[in-house]
């Protein structure tokens, strides 16, 4: 079984691949608790809480489970918090390559003067303004799958070349191969968040 040492290791080393030769120069290490639960039969979950990583596995799980399970959720949280720390130069640089993939012979119409992430958009996953041609992307999204991100980005770049919702707009936007794919994911998302959202 790891120490809490040996678990920080890991995390560190798999979130920050960078620092795979060096991990002893990070100072801040994650400590993971492992709770264990009577209730639980199947599942394993994990969140932060502060500085400590909390990892919630069922009772009757072997300490080899154990540890094969805290590797894994240590990956995960790894993973997602790599998504949320996703820049707006990262988001330009995607909506560059949506638009080589998709837009190909409106390049010149469909670039953007600014693309970023945004706070303050809980009733839309991105907007478009084209006089100004930016583009504003709700971090509510950061922590969706890339092709669902692909799919929004793509939606706003297509207004910079049609401003409205309708048949052309729909035909370029419908280039992207997983266009009803990632409406019906944002529109299960927003059912079950209860919060009304629009194109």
């Amino acid at each position: 079984m790891r120490t809490p040492g040996q678990y920080a290791l890991a995390f560190l080393r798999d979130s920050h691949p960078r620092l795979r030769g060096s991990v002893m120069a990070v100072t801040r290490k994650p400590v993971v608790e492992v709770r264990r639960s009577q209730r639980r039969r199947r599942t394993v979950s994990a969140y932060r809480d502060g500085e400590r990583v909390v990892v919630l596995i069922p009772d009757q799980f072997s300490r080899a489970e154990e540890s094969e399970w805290v590797d894994r959720m240590l990956a995960r949280l790894a993973a997602r918090e790599g998504r949320l720390a996703r820049s707006d130069a990262e988001l330009l640089a995607r909506a560059a390559r949506l638009t080589n993939l998709y837009l190909a012979e409106h390049r010149v119409e469909a670039v953007p003067a600014s693309v970023r992430w945004v706070t303050n958009q809980n009733g839309r996953w991105g907007s478009c303004t084209p006089a100004d041609r930016t583009i504003r992307i709700s971090h509510r999204i950061q922590d969706m799958p890339d092709w669902v991100i692909d799919y929004v980005l793509l939606h706003e770049l297509a207004h910079l070349i049609v401003p409205s919702h309708n048949a052309r707009f729909w035909q370029l936007v419908g280039r992207y191969p997983k266009t009803e794919r990632a409406r019906g994911y944002l529109e299960g998302v927003a059912a079950a968040s209860g919060v009304p959202l629009t194109d």
